[in-house]
This record gives C-alpha cells, sequence and structure tokens, in this order.
C-alpha cells in the first residue's frame, strides 16, 4: 500500500492543494520570466523572487501536507528547485574553465528545459489529483 492509498478520502486538503497550486504558479512564472528576459530559465528558476518565495511557503507548509498524497508534490518542487541549483553551480565551475563553457552553455540550456518539464508536469498531475513519482524521504 502506498501513502496515497492510506489516506483516509474524508481529509479536507483543499487548502493545502490551493497552496501547491500557488507554489506551481510563482515556479512558472520565474520559468517564464527566464525565457522572456535576458536571463537563463534555470537562471530565473532558481535566482527569481517567485520561485524562491516559492521554495519558502513549500518547507512552512510542508508539515500539513506529511503523509498525503500532497506530499509528493511539495518534495517534487523541492527537488526540482535544488537539483537546478545544483546543475547550475556545474555550470558556473564548468565556465570558470573555459575550455568548459560549450559544456556549461548545454547544461544550462538542458536543466531549463528540464525546469520546464518538471513545473508542467507537476501542475498538470496536481489538477488531475495524483501524486507525483519520487523517492521516500
Amino acid at each position: 500500500m502506498t501513502e496515497a492509498e492510506a489516506i483516509p478520502p474524508q481529509q479536507d486538503l483543499d487548502g493545502p492543494r490551493a497552496w501547491c497550486h500557488v507554489m506551481y504558479g510563482l515556479h512558472a512564472l520565474s520559468a517564464v520570466s527566464g525565457i522572456l528576459s535576458s536571463a537563463t530559465i534555470v537562471g530565473a528558476f532558481v535566482f527569481g523572487w517567485p520561485s524562491i518565495i516559492a521554495v519558502i511557503i513549500n518547507y512552512v507548509t510542508r508539515d500539513r501536507v506529511r503523509g498525503t498524497w500532497l506530499a509528493t508534490h511539495w518534495r517534487w518542487q523541492l527537488r526540482s528547485f535544488w537539483f537546478a541549483a545544483l546543475w547550475l553551480l556545474v555550470a558556473g565551475l564548468l565556465v570558470i574553465t573555459l575550455i568548459g563553457i560549450p559544456a556549461a552553455f548545454m547544461v544550462v540550456v538542458g536543466t531549463g528545459l528540464w525546469v520546464l518539464y518538471r513545473v508542467i508536469r507537476g501542475w498538470m498531475a496536481l489538477l488531475d489529483r495524483r501524486a507525483m513519482p519520487v523517492p521516500a524521504p
């Protein structure tokens, strides 16, 4: 039995679900600002205020969803943010070597596309009230 199956159906998750929509919206706003501005998608996602606010909301509210199917969305969003930050760090280290600039460019572009995928897939699953496939904490 998975975590999502163990949840009693009468549990009210409308409030936390609304917060999850807000967090996905903030992450999407950061990603779109990266597309529409001179920033990169991943740079706007990691350093943009909307995403930083979403991460703060995530950490503050995650105890409310512990043990529910929504907890997978909280974890999905945090993993998306921190892995994007890690890959941005890797790209920064590649740029320092000068020889790695083309590789850094590929890492930034690839991570930007990955961020878009994660935000879109997560938000669509939330709309369908489905849990996300994340490893157990």
